[in-house]
């Protein structure tokens, strides 16, 4: 009886894995799916009736076959004899629908139970005898359970692939977007600069012609009044030869002609060439002073903000693009004190400009602005009589030179001069930086201020004004028109860019109860 109720119906041998359908009925999961396909296949479509081979009770879908667990650890141990397990080898594996069902290595059984704590299948053995206290779960329920888990891990894949696809289709949409963008700066920028290139030639060809016909004009002038005193040399020289061959003649003709003989009365010829170019073309070099700094200092400055912050952190120089050719702004000499050093200079202060109120001393290499009011001092046009200046003696026309100066506290301007500056008048205008005659540099406890034609730019370089006294280096490149300060450690505070047509003096303005001293070389 127990071999009859543990044998198929269908095969009439002890179950391989057992299954039971919807009537009760439990076949060899094998043997039941080949009944029903032979079913299929004699009715000739897919929709044929699944029937019970037992009590012939009929399905309209194909029934899910699960396994019976009870009658297949009864079919295992009944299974257990001497002629399965000389007939079994270690890894022997039966054919089922899907494949090969593996069976336990140890014990010869299916692998019907998964165990969660060793993770790993088991048969009904090593679940009694192994895994007796430890959590399982039926092979097919943790494959229910791992399959759902992979849906909703293959949902979020899906997700993140969606959003893949829309990130990809949102960046390139940006990069095109970008692509117009930065083209267009481009454009715009190159079309900036191709103006402004366009608009500077077209300017210096009108300047330069201009300058052209004025020097034209100015030499024709100068020639004719040359040809007109060489004219004027060759009667002279005439009547000099002429009054020579009187000598030889007898007395009372010699006394008779000598009577004809009389000196010309040669007029005044101007001989100075007068080029009075400068004040037609103050406007002109004034704005060129200005687009200059625009360009060599402000340009650079923007240029090299927007660049370095692109390479944040990078060990290779940081200098802009625009620095590799040489310009005012960017001198080719080395930059540093070791640079600077080889254009040093000595310089002395001249007694004959300076104000009452300032006083000389150290071999007139320093100036004292006292506060007991003017000393006596001779009188000299060379003296500023109400402006609290000083010139130095020497003046540059060529070339560069750097000195250093030290003010005792910031109330002064340090700057340079053309000997024309105002020396006899009262007013802001006879200043050091408020004419068009001289460029200076403000100290005061605020700020520093850069000061030309009587307007003054506040400078952003650093500078110690709290420290005692202020070291200042002043850098003067005439042929480049360039002049440019430093503070303490060679760093660049500010430059002026001109075009220099006369010789400079350096000079500076000194406030009450301030003193400046020229540094020696």
């Amino acid at each position: 009886m127990e071999e009859h109720s543990l044998t198929c119906s269908i095969c009439l041998e002890r179950y391989k894995y057992p299954v039971t359908i919807p009537c009760g009925h439990t076949f060899c999961k094998v043997c039941i799916s080949k009944h029903w396909d032979h079913g299929i296949e004699q009715g000739g479509h897919q929709n044929t009736s699944f029937n019970c081979p037992v009590c012939k009770k009929t399905f309209s879908e194909k029934p899910t076959l699960n396994r019976n667990v009870s009658l297949s650890v009864l079919s295992e141990v009944a299974a257990n004899s001497k002629a399965e397990r000389a007939a079994g080898v270690a890894c022997r594996t039966d054919r089922v629908e899907d494949g090969y069902e593996e069976l336990c290595p140890c014990h010869q059984k299916p692998l019907i139970f998964y165990c969660r704590t060793d993770r790993m299948c088991v048969c009904s053995v090593c679940s009694v005898k192994e895994c007796k206290d430890h959590d399982k779960v039926l092979v097919e329920e943790e494959r229910s359970n791992r399959e759902e888990g992979l849906k909703k891990k293959s949902i979020e894949i899906g997700k993140c692939m969606e959003d893949t696809e829309n990130n990809i289709q949102t960046l390139s949409e940006n990069i095109t977007e970008a692509k117009v963008s930065l083209q267009q700066t481009s454009q715009w920028v190159s079309a900036k600069f191709s103006q402004l290139l366009k608009v500077l030639t077209e300017k210096q060809e009108v300047t330069q012609s201009f300058l052209e016909q004025q020097q034209a004009s100015t030499v024709a002038q100068a020639e004719t009044q040359l040809s007109n005193l060489q004219e004027k040399l060759e009667q002279l020289r005439e009547l000099q030869e002429q009054i020579s061959s009187l000598c030889s003649l007898p007395d009372w003709q010699f006394i008779q002609v000598s009577r004809l003989v009389e000196v010309p009365q040669v007029g005044s010829v101007p001989v100075d060439v007068t080029v009075n170019l400068q004040e037609k073309l103050n406007p002109v070099t004034d704005i060129l002073s200005r687009i200059s700094k625009l360009v060599c200092e402000d340009l650079d400055k923007a240029v090299y903000a927007a660049v370095s912050h692109n390479k944040e952190g990078s060990p290779q120089d940081k200098r802009p693009m625009l620095a590799v050719v040489p310009s005012p702004a960017t001198p080719p000499y080395p930059a540093g004190k070791e640079g600077l050093i080889q254009y040093r200079c000595s310089l002395t202060f001249n007694p004959c400009t300076a104000n009452a109120h300032l006083v000389l001393s150290q071999n007139n290499r320093r100036a004292e602005h006292l506060s007991s009011g003017p000393h006596t001092v001779p009188t000299d046009e060379a003296r500023f009589d109400y402006t609290w200046q000083v010139l130095c003696s020497e003046n540059f026309t060529r070339g560069r030179h750097y000195w250093e100066l030290e003010v005792s506290k910031p109330w002064a301007y340090v700057g340079v001069t053309y000997p024309g500056i105002p020396r006899k008048e009262k007013g802001r205008t006879s200043m050091l930086g408020m004419n068009d005659l001289s460029w200076s540099l403000q100290l005061n406890e605020r700020q520093l201020t850069a000061w030309h034609g009587s307007h003054g730019d506040p400078v952003s370089g650093e500078l110690q004004l709290s420290k005692r006294p202020l070291r200042i280096g002043m850098l003067l490149d005439y042929d480049e028109g360039t002049l440019a300060y430093y503070g303490e450690n060679q760093v660049r505070l500010h430059a002026f860019h001109c075009v220099f047509t006369h010789e400079l003096y350096p000079a500076c303005w000194i406030g009450e109860g301030v003193s400046v001293t020229l540094c020696p070389m």
